[in-house]
């Protein structure tokens, strides 16, 4: 721990000391955060036509907010407001807390529904990106609920990269990533953090956009 210069993780209150594995060195890391600045920057301004039109589509349906934000966890467990466009009705949470939303969920929207099925409720996290909160290429953004149950050493090296827009387990089963089981997509973020590298964070972003301009369900 003192050798590596372990990192301090706090988890649900559960403290834990993260391991670098000398994987990846500052100088990846920078040009890591570097490359996520110029294309959150880019993405924003080609994408602002978008955000207007789906800014005011969500608020001629029902007049509600045009963002979702939710705590999710980012690199070494630190805590952070993921935003997205607002698919659901207002308050969807209030009853049943914070639950994953299945296809024909009742709270979500019209607007919702063909947001999601485009990708396009995502694309607000092009602000998290440029906050440093996420990274292009990274894990899953964990919320809460779900970071509970990965306290142990086992799933501790997965919160030692950044969070990420897109990700190993996105691409790595292609048209079926909403059918892989919860386990299974923490191996593929366990396996990201291991093998961090620019060439493999290339490779990912190609393989997203091959899987989209294939429609397929990254």
């Amino acid at each position: 721990i003192m050798v590596n210069c372990a990192d301090t993780v706090i988890m649900s209150d559960v403290p834990l000391c993260a391991v670098h594995t000398g994987n990846y060195d500052r100088g990846y890391l920078t040009a890591k955060r570097v490359l996520d600045i110029v294309a959150s920057v880019c993405g924003l301004i080609i994408c602002s036509p978008i955000f207007l039109a789906v800014a005011i589509a969500i608020k001629i349906q029902d007049g509600g907010p045009v963002f979702y934000r939710q705590k999710r966890l980012t690199l070494n467990g630190k805590p952070f407001y993921l935003t997205k466009f607002r698919s659901m009705v207002v308050n969807a949470e209030s009853a049943t807390g914070a639950v994953l939303a299945g296809k024909s969920d009742s709270r979500i929207t019209k607007v919702g529904a063909f947001l999601r099925a485009t990708r396009i409720d995502e694309l607000p996290q092009l602000f998290n990106i440029l906050r440093g909160d996420m990274s292009v290429v990274g894990n899953r953004p964990l919320p809460l609920y779900e970071a509970e149950r990965l306290t142990s050493d086992e799933y501790i090296e997965r919160f030692m990269c950044p969070s990420g827009l897109t990700g190993l387990w996105q691409v790595e089963k292609r048209g079926q990533a909403g059918k892989l089981s919860p386990e299974q997509r923490k191996q593929l973020d366990i396996e990201y953090a291991r093998r961090m590298s620019p060439w493999f964070d290339l490779k990912i972003i190609l393989r997203t956009f091959t899987a989209f301009i294939q429609k397929e369900n990254v």
